[in-house]
């Protein structure tokens, strides 16, 4: 094989076809898994709203903008036998340590949480991502009209885990989201 000559053309082309074929197969492989990325993450989601909200046997969903602003927060509401028998939402907040946390929290329809999943975080392995841990059951049962969603350190309900009070005032706000935004539906409501 013939060495070529070293010059802006031949380097020009070179670049180009390793660009091209580069790029091909990255779009061959995003698009042979996006779906099945797209159906892992539904089922978690679905999995996440029946662990939050146990017995119902029908789902409305519907999603809400918040009057604090942000992202809109979507609302599945369980039904069982035509009565609503409570409502998982899927809030977030982008307090966590290292950003985005997601969240899905099921209330009754007095406003209790049932209990909470995490769907997603970026939070330090070992600490604040303890808060998909036991952190969660100082929750569960508690309805925030009269459990305040902050941590100890301000004044709140809240054991935060140590070394992670960021990740715990994430949860807190990420809950609180939730919490007023259903308030806010059940009041448009009556």
């Amino acid at each position: 094989m013939a060495k070529l000559e070293s010059t802006f053309l031949n380097m020009f082309l070179t670049l180009l076809i390793s660009t091209a074929v580069s790029s091909l197969a990255a779009s061959y492989v995003y698009n042979l898994t996006k779906d099945p990325i797209a159906e892992v993450d539904r089922q978690k989601q679905q999995k996440a709203i029946e662990m939050v909200m146990p017995g119902f046997t029908e789902l409305n969903r519907f999603a809400i903008l918040p009057h604090s602003g942000g992202d809109s927060l979507i609302f599945y509401e369980g039904i069982k036998d035509g009565e609503v028998i409570g409502v998982a939402i899927n809030t977030y907040t982008h307090l966590g340590y290292n950003g985005l946390i997601r969240i899905m929290v099921g209330f009754t329809p007095d406003g209790t949480i049932v209990s909470y999943q995490v769907l997603e975080h970026k939070e330090t392995p070992g600490l604040g991502s303890k808060i998909a841990d036991n952190f969660k059951e100082q929750f569960d049962g508690k309805n925030p009209a009269a459990f305040s969603l902050k941590v100890r350190k301000d004044g709140g309900d809240v054991d935060a885990i140590t070394a992670a009070t960021i990740s715990s005032r994430a949860v807190c706000d990420a809950l609180s989201r939730a919490f007023q935004a259903y308030e806010e539906v059940k009041q448009k409501q009556n």
